[in-house]
């Protein structure tokens, strides 16, 4: 069963002072003149919470929008200490030019647990981890959610945000000032506009001026000011949704000088990334990206974005890795990926449990090395193949015939060429396409029956 969000579980116990869930992602600063590609942070759950791991999971991408996770989707570091596990993973690279994460301590989904502490690690280059610490931020009855971190030059000292509920009785935003993350001041209230708000995430430095974002009401809204003074921050944008909308995350693009992106978790459905665009954050209007464009890594939730330098990025893969499995986005249903259901082919909505039944190895067509053919990763016996033009997962039976219906020959997508589509290597005039959700072979003549048979092969 999905478990309950914070926002669910704080609108239930309204009469409970807990805390929120801030993500105040400073990864949307301005970037490095050396930047050119993405680092993305973060732990997983799905709606069965099949694929729940509360380890720090990185993915890259050189274009903020599309994401290779790494290791196999399996988490680089794990916390030892407190609660055990993590949420809300924040990644800040330090005036020295080496990283620091800080995340939520809490394993699971047990909003009542209070901790005081951030869990804390150092890295010169992400491909190792070093100093795990819990550093302490107050000692109220309450937690300390979604911390993120921000060089502050007018003080010399870094801030390190968070959500708590202080003796207000509902969430806020509160900061530490800290020069080492080992040791930090007093807490104060950094943002209170009097009424609950949860997930900030700070954009600093645009054109004179800081910006915040963060969650009321199950929406992303933004506030502004021009020092980083506590208290400074005043609400002016156009709320953003989609579902039950949280953890917003800024990220500047490294290509264009004026182009942002707004990313949000939603906890309604659970787990799905949503991503809005601007060209002038002083607007605070935003405009709904086309799922097409971008795709989360598998299972993520609570995401921080960095940039990364080249280099930075190339070792990062050959540090980790990249997964030995794809997944196949459907071009006109964006927000459905191929998988199998009863060993039915099929496109549905992301996400779903079993997550394994979408995992796919493209190996060397069964029938022409020159073709693929597509291995079900958790039936691994089995492949796709036609029967009757449906497509189904079947036992590889040895034969001819079967391997000639489970080889396809990848193509340049019919609808757009950036994409993918799948011939038939025993009816060359058919493509895997869908038709009311299910997979099959067909002969494709119309604009619509082009974009069934367009896939995105990607993770």
């Amino acid at each position: 069963m999905p478990r309950p969000s914070r926002r669910q579980f704080l609108g239930m116990t309204a009469t409970v002072p807990l805390a929120a869930t801030g993500a105040l992602t400073l990864g949307a600063g301005t970037a490095h003149a050396a930047d050119s590609a993405y680092v993305m942070g973060y732990f997983t759950e799905s709606p069965d919470m099949l694929a729940a791991n509360y380890g720090l999971h990185l993915a890259v991408s050189t274009d903020g929008l599309n994401w290779t996770p790494l290791n196999q989707n399996n988490p680089v570091v794990t916390p030892t200490a407190g609660a055990g596990g993590l949420r809300d993973p924040f990644i800040l690279r330090k005036q020295n030019g080496t990283f620091v994460v800080l995340a939520t301590d809490l394993k699971g989904t047990d909003w009542t647990y209070n901790s005081q502490y951030i869990h804390v690690w150092d890295s010169t280059d992400l491909r190792s981890f070093t100093g795990y610490r819990r550093l302490k931020l107050h000692d109220m009855v309450t937690h300390s959610w979604a911390p993120e971190a921000y060089w502050d030059a007018s003080r010399g000292q870094y801030g390190v945000i968070y959500s708590s509920v202080n003796s207000s009785g509902h969430n806020v935003i509160m900061v530490n000032y800290t020069g080492d993350f080992v040791t930090a001041s007093a807490p104060q209230v950094f943002f209170d506009p009097g009424y609950d708000v949860i997930d900030g995430d700070l954009a600093i430095g645009v054109n004179g001026v800081n910006y915040l974002y963060y969650k009321r009401n199950s929406t992303l809204v933004g506030a502004r000011s021009t020092s980083l003074n506590p208290g400074s921050f005043t609400p002016f944008s156009t709320p953003v949704s989609h579902g039950g909308t949280e953890a917003p995350t800024l990220v500047k693009s490294l290509t264009s000088g004026s182009t942002w992106y707004l990313w949000g978790d939603t906890w309604s459905p659970n787990g799905v990334f949503y991503a809005w665009q601007s060209n002038d954050l002083a607007a605070g209007t935003w405009t709904a990206l086309d799922q097409k464009t971008y795709t989360q890594p598998l299972n993520s939730k609570h995401l921080t974005i960095h940039p990364i330098t080249t280099t930075e990025y190339t070792n990062l893969l050959t540090r980790w890795g990249t997964p030995a499995w794809n997944r196949l986005k459907s071009y006109n249903f964006p927000a459905r990926y191929v998988r199998h259901a009863d060993y039915v082919g099929r496109i549905d909505p992301y996400a779903f449990d079993p997550y394994t039944d979408s995992l796919w190895k493209l190996v060397p067509g069964l029938a022409d090395g020159a073709g693929v053919s597509f291995q079900s990763v958790s039936h691994p016996t089995r492949y796709l193949r036609h029967y009757g033009y449906a497509v189904r997962l079947d036992e590889n039976d040895g034969t001819p015939a079967f391997a000639g219906d489970a080889t396809f020959y990848r193509t340049a997508g019919l609808a757009d060429s950036a994409w993918s589509s799948f011939r038939s290597y025993n009816n060359p005039t058919r493509y895997l396409r869908h038709t009311n959700y299910v997979l099959r072979i067909d002969p494709v003549s119309t604009a619509t029956e082009r974009q069934d048979a367009t896939f995105r092969v990607g993770y």
